[in-house]
């Protein structure tokens, strides 16, 4: 008899071991392509690539992070279709233009490939066919910023546009404004710091009235923003403030040179979206809804402690 259990036990243990060499089998066979709008140019989203792959690592699945080389809302749609076409187990997506990107990802869904959105559309995720969105609710944090700097004595700001037509963009812009309440108007830029600081100067130096600067960007618009103001002697007399981290601009808040930096956590996006899509195709499990990222205000007290997780690509 005992002889008999030690069998039954050795053949189960046997079994066991093949289920789980074939449940890791199957695990690595899955594929997930991600397709952003994330220029090649900007740190911000080398840091969201950054946690696609330890999601994918994380996981044990494969993964494919793609992105056009500019802000082009048909070559990234062009991007989706190519995807969708290599039938992938799960598709991470942005969506800076639904009225561009829409008719793409609901390709995507009626081939039956799942679909997450990240940092842009959360708005439209839902009606487009995505199981869920993760990222930040952009009018709200812009508002919150824009409420924070009128507290700080802002009277008359700007808000400096790197990617005009990326409807995120355009709504943190909006966001602010309201929260801000004071006067504001937008400077539309390119991707280019020289461009940005050149522009921020003239600004600065046509208007005496602004005291309040408010970038969407750290590296590609605050760095350089703030770079300008120092440059026409307005240090200490202009508030500034960005959207997402970069180490030299947390180093600023940290010595009480610009005022804040929104944390909107753009590695989780990516490291979520892959490791949701991951768990989707392997067990059926996803998130009954969306997941916020952000936004969370790095001050002065905080910026030191982030700066070299900024540095490693994490924040």
């Amino acid at each position: 008899m005992k002889s008999l259990i030690k069998k039954l036990a050795l053949g189960v243990s046997i079994v066991a071991a093949v289920a789980g060499a074939g449940s890791l089998a199957s695990a690595q066979d899955i594929k997930i392509i991600a397709v952003t709008h994330g220029q090649a140019n900007d740190p911000f989203w080398s840091v969201v690539k950054n946690g696609v792959t330890a999601g994918a690592k994380d996981a044990g699945v494969q993964v494919d992070y793609r992105a056009p080389e500019t802000f082009d809302m048909v070559a990234m749609s062009q991007l989706i279709d190519a995807a969708v076409n290599q039938k992938p187990d799960g598709l991470i997506v942005s969506i800076p233009d639904a009225s561009a990107l829409g008719p793409s990802i609901e390709k995507a869904v009626a081939a039956g490939i799942p679909v997450i959105s990240i940092n842009s559309g959360s708005d439209v995720s839902k009606q487009l066919g995505a199981l869920l969105h993760v990222g930040q609710d952009e009018y709200g944090a812009g508002k919150a910023a824009g409420e924070k700097l009128n507290q700080m004595g802002g009277k008359t700001g700007i808000c400096i546009n790197q990617e005009v037509g990326n409807v995120s963009l355009d709504l943190r812009c909006k966001g602010f404004s309201d929260g801000f309440g004071g006067t504001v108007s937008v400077l539309p830029v390119s991707n280019d710091p020289a461009e940005v600081e050149a522009k921020v100067k003239a600004a600065l130096s046509a208007d005496e009235a602004i005291d309040t600067v408010m970038a969407l960007g750290a590296s590609t618009a605050g760095e350089p923003a703030l770079a300008a103001i120092k440059a026409v002697g307005k240090a200490g007399k202009v508030n500034i403030a960005t959207f997402d981290l970069s180490a030299d601009f947390l180093k600023a808040v940290a010595a009480g040179e610009a005022a804040f930096a929104i944390d909107q956590q753009q590695f989780l996006q990516g490291y979520l979206s892959t490791v949701f899509l991951a768990n989707n195709a392997k067990y059926g499990l996803i998130p009954g809804g969306n997941v916020p990222s952000g936004p969370n205000l790095i001050t002065k007290d905080k910026a030191a402690q982030v700066v070299e997780l900024s540095a490693q690509g994490i924040r």
